[in-house]
């Protein structure tokens, strides 16, 4: 996008009506760290900042992220409409907090949630899942140690069981709130927490254990079926109390639609809170999130907030004051707009794409699927031989080609496993999975012929010159090795040659 700049009195030096990039501004670089001392045209700041921007990736083609990243025109409108209003203004935005609600039981009957009808469902609107994680450990942590010392007991050292494939907010609230991880160790071929496992791990100073729907590593849903029934047990045998948490940041609004005869959920009596990523499969643009508690009796009341300055009584409990409202109401747009017979088409699709992906990737006989078809629509996987090249080669030349796909190594105790991982989302089509697959298959061939071209390469130098032949057989080198003797080689070669005049 070009803009024209009316020149003012004081740019004597540029043209009465010129484009902006006819302007100084294109060759005068503008502070980066300090702020600069004159203003700008706001259209130069605009051209500026976009021309930078373009640097950045494509969100479409952003593989890597579970975030939402297209939504329809309308509720940009109303996004933009609402841009400038402070959620927690209560008072001065009425409706806004009544979407809030809404959003608050849609989401709490979606769960299964104990309530009535007409009752009112105990939650709130959160920033992210990270928040609303943070929140929820801190009301198992508070109602622990009320517990702790109404029975006369030390409540100075609680911890919490989760798989050790959690996501990093799991490892802050820990870090943060002073509360020991005890984390379910990984093996090979099975990415989640172990059930059993995990509550051989539950003792007395345990707040709770936390099961994901939706791993980040695999899009595995974990059983939290049998993690409450097991936990049902070992709290009969011992007199302790340890609940649930369901971490369903990416799972919350799938598992509802695809697999309802799933349990996992409110269903469950030791469930007493679950988070959800509004802006993951709740189709929102970054950032919301949303947790549920069962019942008023799981929210300690210490833990909320009344403030009367904005003008009303108004409980709070959030970690941050202020946040933007536009994302509530884009949320409560989306479960209206759609309702559950569109969140279960989308569902169906990203699934389907998934699952042509994956059968499209197996096809190609270079790669071990991890990842499962009852999870979360994403597709893992790992190479069968990763001798020549490795998924961080892979995923680093797609990049030419404008995907953002991660690669990664396992937690522990699974380190060894390296995995490239795709996550499909809505505005991720057919015809977008047909792409990224023929450019994988294009990545591995260059990748294939460039490995055997170095192997051939550093063999013939190793039998010109004897090094590494003992008894005829080469050593095997590494690829750095390999890369700089063939750089050398071609050098030699160039000075060796006799040319002619250029």
């Amino acid at each position: 996008m070009v803009l024209t700049v009316a020149a003012t009195a004081a740019d004597t030096a540029e043209p009465l009506n010129s484009t902006f990039f006819a302007t100084r501004y294109v060759r005068d670089q503008l502070p980066r760290y300090r702020m600069p001392e004159n203003s700008i045209p706001k259209e130069a700041a605009y051209q500026i900042i976009s021309d930078e921007l373009m640097l950045d990736g494509n969100p479409r083609l952003n593989l890597a992220s579970f975030v939402t990243t297209w939504m329809e025109p309308e509720v940009g409108k109303l996004i933009m409409d609402s841009v400038n209003k402070n959620y927690v203004d209560m008072d001065e935005y009425p409706v806004t907090t009544e979407l809030q609600n809404r959003c608050v039981n849609m989401i709490a009957h979606l769960f299964n949630a104990p309530i009535k009808e007409e009752e009112t469902a105990i939650g709130v609107a959160t920033v992210g899942s990270s928040e609303a994680i943070m929140l929820a450990g801190l009301a198992f942590k508070r109602k622990w140690a009320n517990k702790r010392k109404e029975e006369g007991k030390p409540y100075d050292k609680p911890n919490i069981v989760t798989g050790a494939n959690v996501q990093v907010c799991w490892e802050k609230f820990a870090r943060y709130f002073e509360v020991e991880l005890k984390e379910v160790k990984l093996t090979e071929g099975y990415y989640v927490m172990d059930p059993l496992k995990a509550v051989e791990m539950v003792d007395e100073n345990t707040i709770c254990v936390a099961a994901i729907l939706g791993s980040t590593l695999t899009g595995e849903y974990e059983d939290v079926k049998l993690l409450n029934d097991l936990l049902v047990e070992k709290n009969k045998k011992t007199g302790f109390n340890v609940p649930i948490h369901v971490d369903a940041a990416s799972g919350g609004f799938i598992a509802p639609f695809l697999h309802p005869e799933l349990e996992w959920d409110f269903r469950l009596p030791l469930v007493k809170s679950i988070n959800v990523s509004g802006h993951k499969y709740g189709l929102v643009y970054p950032g919301v999130g949303w947790v549920i508690w069962r019942s008023k009796d799981d929210l300690p009341e210490e833990l909320i907030f009344h403030i009367n300055y904005l003008g009303t009584d108004q409980p709070t409990f959030t970690l941050n004051f202020s946040k933007g409202a536009s994302q509530i109401i884009a949320q409560y747009y989306q479960l209206i707009r759609l309702g559950f017979e569109g969140y279960k088409h989308i569902m169906e699709n990203c699934q389907a794409n998934a699952t042509a992906l994956r059968e499209g990737l197996e096809a190609t006989g270079r790669f071990d699927i991890l990842s499962k078809e009852d999870g979360v629509p994403l597709v893992a996987i790992r190479l069968k031989d990763s001798s020549k090249f490795s998924v961080f080669d892979i995923s680093e030349n797609l990049r030419r080609f404008g995907w953002i796909v991660p690669a990664y190594t396992m937690p522990a105790d699974a380190e060894h496993v390296a995995v490239l991982r795709v996550v499909i989302r809505e505005d991720f089509n057919r015809s977008l999975s047909q792409r990224l697959l023929a450019d994988i298959n294009r990545v591995v061939q260059e990748l294939d012929a460039h490995a055997v071209h170095a192997i051939k390469m550093t063999t013939a130098i190793a039998t010109q010159t004897g090094e590494g032949a003992e008894d005829g057989v080469v050593t095997k080198k590494s690829v750095l090795d390999i890369e700089k003797e063939f750089a050398a080689a071609c050098k030699d070669l160039v000075k060796n040659k006799k040319t002619g005049p250029c």
